[in-house]
């Protein structure tokens, strides 16, 4: 298996969501991760990152969502482009597991007409709720007439343990990491927001914008057990750790 790194966009959000400590307005960079792998039964994306609108028409696509995430990327920088570039296209993703409902992890959905969208229940369950939309979720990036795989628990998707879906709630209800295992390069977290950045894990601190705080804190100790493990942790959002990685056609293997 072939693991890609992919830009799903790229954010600007108050660093006091993340750190409380930082001072009054001063702002932190997001870089948008979305993760391509190609494994002998299928290619899998690993969330879509935000639609292509959030560049060119932020307010029309994210509404007033738009005042806190504020998009700082180029209109060509989504998963669309970034998938162009190992040379496929959306026809030809087969799977698409989707880390939670938040609409910068699920903003491309409806593009992957052919693919098996993989979704934890509880995070149907919060995206149809009455207060969905402040809480991030909005209907235009999920809602569509796509085959659907349901989940509400630990989860081998090949059945052969190389790609296994770990619930890690608190960040929202149903947030989901992916432990991929490579030949080569060893185990990899893909954390997405159960670890958006690397110093919540160092100072065990739960952001601001986490759902339940004891669940998020649980979930870092076992994102802190698997990197004691060996597991190497991707962080949903870490500008510091994505400008480090391997990007595009130079996959992980």
């Amino acid at each position: 298996m072939k693991m890609h790194m992919l830009s799903g966009g790229r954010l600007r959000m108050s660093k006091r969501t993340y750190l409380p400590d930082a001072a009054r307005g001063e702002m932190i960079d997001l870089p948008v991760s979305c993760v391509l792998l190609r494994h002998t039964q299928g290619n899998v994306l690993f969330d879509t990152g935000c639609h292509p609108d959030v560049a060119s028409d932020p307010e029309g696509r994210l509404g007033t969502l738009a005042k806190y995430m504020q998009p700082i990327m180029p209109a060509d920088d989504h998963v669309l482009t970034s998938l162009k570039a190992v040379g496929l296209g959306p026809d030809d993703i087969d799977v698409v597991i989707c880390s939670h409902l938040h609409t910068d992890h699920c903003g491309c959905n409806a593009f992957f007409t052919k693919a098996t969208v993989f979704v934890h229940a509880l995070e149907i369950e919060a995206a149809n709720a009455d207060n969905a939309f402040d809480r991030g979720y909005i209907k235009a990036d999920w809602d569509h007439p796509l085959k659907t795989e349901i989940f509400d628990k630990q989860m081998d998707v090949f059945g052969d343990g190389k790609l296994t879906l770990i619930p890690l709630p608190g960040h929202s209800k149903g947030t989901t990491g992916a432990l991929v295992k490579l030949d080569r390069s060893g185990e990899y977290l893909l954390a997405s927001d159960s670890l958006s950045v690397r110093a919540n894990l160092d100072q065990r601190i739960s952001p601001r914008n986490s759902l339940d705080v004891d669940q998020f804190l649980k979930s870092l100790d076992e994102i802190a057990r698997l990197e004691a493990s060996g597991v190497k942790i991707i962080c949903g959002h870490d500008d510091a750790q994505w400008a480090g990685l391997q990007k595009g056609p130079h996959a992980y293997l």
